[in-house]
């Protein structure tokens, strides 16, 4: 049993990230259609440059997560103004092939500012705590509890404010949001800011939790869409509880099994649910 417990607690951290990537994906599909997958190449962006202040040029661990956050969201503004805007309107596959595109190019800037070699975020978390024989890395915590506190803000931001009204107006019916006076030029922007934001963050804690690397990302966005399916297409509290399940489903698969088979196993999760729910767990029937 403790050993159970032990494993559902590491996939909460893992968990946590892929809430964070997921509801990125979610975001911006719920209100513009579009599969977003330049999405982790974003993310570890996010990381790479974490790492660049921290090690090269001194900064704070905070500091430097701070000033990463702040050049996500206007990373996602640029995203959104320059790559899919000028798709907004043309067929579904334009917007696809300029994600595709765009994946491409951001993997390639990282390459060429960072470099190939696997890096790894340095803190100065390293304590263990033990809680009735469990063990919990200060850093995981911190990671457990960053991704949550995130995600709230996120919920209070979406079904508490006039913007986040405005992006559920949008998602809900375009046409009618406009109507109302909705200035549907404005909420993509900020839907592409937070979207990748919350990929920043979720890329920091990779960084600091395994390691950063070319080709991650590509990995990353597939785990993302992999819980926008598990959770349901376009639904927040899906994203939530998807990512939970898959990052759970994966360490009680890597601790009892083996951890070559963690992904066989959690994607086989996703295609029962799919077999027993084809909306997802809380996606609506259509």
């Amino acid at each position: 049993m403790i050993e159970i417990i032990q494993q559902i607690v590491n996939g909460l951290a893992i968990g946590g990230i892929y809430v964070l990537i997921a509801l990125g994906l979610t975001t911006v599909f719920g209100i513009l259609g579009i599969a977003h997958f330049a999405h982790g190449s974003v993310s570890m962006f996010g990381g790479y440059l974490t790492f660049f202040l921290v090690v090269q040029q001194g900064f704070p661990l905070v500091a430097a997560i701070l000033v990463a956050l702040l050049v996500g969201m206007l990373l996602g503004v640029v995203i959104e103004l320059l790559a899919y805007r000028p798709v907004r309107n043309a067929n579904h596959i334009n917007a696809f092939i300029v994600a595709l595109g765009l994946t491409m190019m951001v993997e390639g800037a990282n390459l060429h500012f960072f470099g190939a070699e696997q890096i790894v975020i340095p803190t100065d978390f390293k304590r263990v705590f033990n809680i009735g024989g469990v063990t919990i890395p200060e850093l995981r915590l911190y990671v457990i509890v960053s991704a949550a506190a995130l995600v709230i803000c996120m919920t209070l931001f979406i079904e508490r404010t006039k913007t986040g009204q405005a992006i559920r107006a949008v998602a809900e019916n375009r046409d009618a949001a406009i109507l109302m006076g909705v200035n549907v030029n404005t909420i993509p922007l900020v839907v592409f800011a937070i979207s990748t934001m919350l990929g920043v963050a979720a890329g920091v804690m990779v960084g600091s939790l395994f390691a950063i690397a070319p080709g991650i990302g590509e990995g990353l966005v597939i785990k993302g869409f992999a819980v926008l399916i598990l959770g349901g297409l376009g639904s927040i509290p899906g994203a939530i509880v998807g990512g939970i399940v898959l990052g759970v489903a994966e360490a009680l698969a890597a601790g009892f099994i083996s951890s070559a088979y963690k992904d066989v196993i959690a994607f086989a999760v996703m295609i029962i649910v799919l077999l027993v729910r084809p909306q997802g767990l809380l996606g609506k029937a259509t």
